[in-house]
């Protein structure tokens, strides 16, 4: 396998000879390789710079595979990690496959399926076949192939999306502010059988209530002061195709019964008019409201609820999926950086960790313009921490749980060792003095705690 960026992957293996080997071997598939000869060194290579892939040996005498593991995965659970052993116990495979392994191969390896797991862990970590779809063309992104996320939820939702768009049941589109609501409403139409013909979309919330009979309905010259000529409204514009009420929750009583007739009778009036107007018309619908409560408390009908309520689709907001977050940083990167002109590839380690422990309140909206911010400043190619907003990294400062940081503040230009020190004596008192309980706080066996006790003349 030969590339013109190859993955970069780490193998981590205590014994030289088989590293020595598997650096070779690895390298002659056409991957970019760096080794480390045990997983304390692997932890400190993953905060310092992105891998592919991480190939690692679980029985390692300074720090074992399944410990360095749940290290590596708890700061950047995105990479795809291989698990070595020359001790195929089922227990040890069962523990390494529970910390987050993609995969568990038994010494001695079997070059070919090691390649083959390889491959595999690459395609399914996103770098092969989601760059492709990531690079698909903006007025495209509403295909289901090209909607973004590989998370359960997202699966789930992409599932119902391929069963309900070719229907003509009627949709309530559900989800928070940011989520996606009007692109999941064009993979509808345009997977349905009316795709040749219109999608109208239409804001309720950004028009106001004196103008929205006559932007749904249309209406007839003189109507009203204006009124110049004949209009056709929005609904007459969707005949034979697709209309799309986002925000519906904000209608008032009075619009929500002439929305009712329309649905049930399939005929609108104009503004002004007498004339009754069929129309052939699928409606789609959207809120970040809960409409049940809002039926509850007297706010929106409750016949025309269960009218728009024949499907309902809710979007999952983005802390449901945070698995999809890398393919969706990597999209709005690539997508900016085309824009603006610049060599934007990647991410480095802390600046992931920093948007897969974001919250994300504004969901996929807040995240796009999030990297699109990051872009503007971008003075390499790969995002780094300094790129991101004071949000992201003040509340990652709060909750962060690095090996060497909480709970000391990490100052500029401060030795490592310092910071270390400060790190272990500050978790040592937090655990009472208790070894065992410090060494589990911080990530590290009670050997290596021991190591570093003495290094620092605490012990």
């Amino acid at each position: 396998m030969t590339t013109r960026n190859p993955a970069h992957i780490l193998i981590v293996d205590d014994d030289p000879n088989h590293l020595k080997t598997l650096q070779t071997i690895v390298r002659s598939w056409g991957y970019e390789v760096t080794v480390v000869d045990n997983g304390t060194k692997a932890v400190e290579c993953v905060k310092e710079r992105p891998f592919a892939l991480i190939l690692m040996d679980v029985r390692m005498a300074q720090m074992s595979g399944i410990e360095a593991l749940m290290l590596i995965k708890q700061y950047n659970p995105a990479i795809p990690i291989l698990i070595m052993t020359a001790y195929s116990s089922v227990d040890s495979a069962v523990e390494a496959l529970k910390a987050g392994a993609y995969d568990y191969l038994i010494k001695p390896l079997d070059f070919e399926a090691l390649k083959i797991s390889l491959s595999r862990a690459l395609e399914h970590s996103g770098l092969k076949a989601e760059i492709a779809a990531l690079k698909s063309k903006l007025d495209a992104e509403y295909e289901l192939e090209n909607i973004i996320g590989k998370s359960s939820p997202m699966k789930k939702l992409i599932e119902m999306l391929a069963m309900v768009a070719p229907s003509e049941a009627t949709v309530l589109i559900t989800g928070e502010s940011g989520t996606g609501k009007e692109l999941i409403a064009k993979s509808i139409h345009y997977n349905s059988r009316r795709k040749g013909h219109p999608l109208v979309v239409v804001n309720c919330a950004a028009v106001t209530e004196t103008l929205l009979e006559s932007e749904l309905f249309g209406h007839e010259k003189g109507s009203f002061t204006g009124a110049d000529k004949r209009r056709e409204g929005r609904f007459m514009q969707a005949d034979t195709g697709t209309i799309f009420l986002d925000e519906i929750g904000e209608t008032s009583p009075a619009m929500q019964a002439k929305l009712l007739r329309v649905i049930q009778e399939r005929e609108i009036q104009r503004v002004g008019g007498e004339a009754t107007l069929s129309i052939d018309v699928r409606i789609l619908a959207a809120t970040n409201r809960n409409l049940e409560e809002e039926v509850k408390n007297g706010k929106f009908r409750q016949d025309l609820f269960y009218r728009l309520n024949v499907v309902s689709l809710r979007i999952p907001s983005l802390r449901e999926r945070q698995d999809d977050i890398p393919l969706l940083a990597q999209h709005f990167l690539e997508k900016y950086a085309k824009k603006n002109h610049k060599q934007g590839k990647g991410f480095s380690p802390l600046a992931m960790d920093m948007l897969l422990k974001y919250t994300w309140p504004g969901n996929v909206r807040e995240l796009e313009n999030t990297i699109e911010r990051a872009v503007i400043f971008l003075p390499d190619e790969h995002v780094t921490e300094k790129e991101l907003p004071s949000t992201i990294t003040e509340a990652y400062a709060e909750k962060s749980d690095w090996l060497v940081t909480p709970p000391v503040a990490v100052a500029a230009n401060r030795p490592l060792e310092e910071i270390e020190k400060e790190a272990i004596l500050a978790t040592l008192e937090d655990s009472g003095g208790n070894k065992s309980e410090t060494a589990r706080k911080l990530g590290i066996n009670r050997k290596t705690l021991h190591k570093k006790l003495k290094e620092y003349g605490i012990d």
